[in-house]
């Protein structure tokens, strides 16, 4: 298939257009400036580089009428809902100019869900309360307008460049010799690595039409607490001084809404999609991901 990814030149993104390019497809990844040192990585990938805004879809409107599919790993953090309804529009509007429909591969996430006490699932409400539950709106929405499309809520990822990741910014942290742990200690997540995550895409868009209206939930089996993971990152990186914790509330929003576990199940994920996390996990490995953080902060 020939395949448009928003947001591309991000940290999933850029490993989920890549494993599509592997798989054999035609990718097409949008980015805000084609000649970027990121779109030239692009480039090495065979991935075919489109400048345009994602909240603004007449930048790419040639590029999303190519498209056989169209993966948003993208979030408009200026209007992340607006953005979400203008993409949902722009693939009406296609579908209707050209008379075929093309398939979605949404991306969301877990922080929206309402806390239970219990492991998540795909039938976990989410939490009205919540600041991110536009997240949830967009499902939503989403689900209601009839475009074919399939939901992946990833979990907290790690692995690669590293990029947005919270290992990364404790990576960082040890570096500059400050690192802050925020919020409850005894917290727990689920994590994926990054070439998993694409994996999951890889295999909705095998067969699209077996997982057309699906919400499916990915990370892998490992539920460390979060201050353990912390730790592992910043022995990784050669720190050898002390942790300060803080109230989640200095933190800032995130952390605020992530304090408490947040753990999922991928039961759907290996049923339907024969999904299984490849890689070890992220307290097995974690000088191996520090030198991929390394290299790519040194390069960048």
């Amino acid at each position: 298939m020939k395949i448009l990814v928003l947001g591309a030149t991000g940290y999933a993104g850029f490993h989920i257009a890549r494993a599509l390019r592997q798989e054999g497809h035609t990718v097409l990844g949008l980015t805000r400036d084609a000649t970027s040192p990121r779109a030239a990585e692009l480039l090495v990938e065979e991935v075919r580089p489109v400048e345009g805004l994602l909240s603004d879809p007449e930048t790419y409107r040639g590029a999303l009428e190519e498209a056989d599919a169209v993966v948003c790993a993208a979030l408009d953090m200026n209007d992340p809902l607006g953005s979400d309804r203008t993409l949902f529009q722009a693939l009406r509007e296609a579908q209707d100019r050209t008379g075929r429909s093309r398939h979605l591969v949404f991306t969301t996430g877990i922080t929206f869900l309402a806390s239970t006490g219990q492991v998540w699932d795909e039938e976990t409400p989410a939490d009205p309360d919540n600041p991110l539950h536009l997240r949830a709106q967009a499902e939503q929405e989403l689900a209601a307008g009839g475009l074919p499309h399939t939901v992946l809520r990833p979990s907290f990822i790690y692995g690669g460049s590293g990029r947005s990741s919270k290992s990364a910014q404790w990576f960082a942290d040890a570096r500059e010799g400050h690192p802050v742990f925020y919020g409850d200690i005894t917290k727990r997540y689920t994590w994926v690595h990054v070439d998993d995550l694409a994996a999951a895409y890889v295999a909705v868009l095998r067969r699209p039409e077996a997982v057309d209206g699906q919400i499916i939930m990915l990370g892998d089996e490992h539920r460390p607490t979060l201050l353990s993971v912390q730790q592992a990152c910043l022995d990784a990186a050669g720190y050898t001084g002390d942790i300060t914790f803080e109230s989640a509330d200095a933190g800032g929003l995130l952390e605020s809404c992530a304090d408490r576990d947040e753990l999922v199940t991928s039961a759907k994920a290996r049923e339907l999609l024969d999904w299984r996390p490849r890689h070890p996990g992220i307290l097995e490995d974690t000088l191996t991901y520090y030198a991929a953080w390394d290299r790519a902060h040194t390069q960048s």
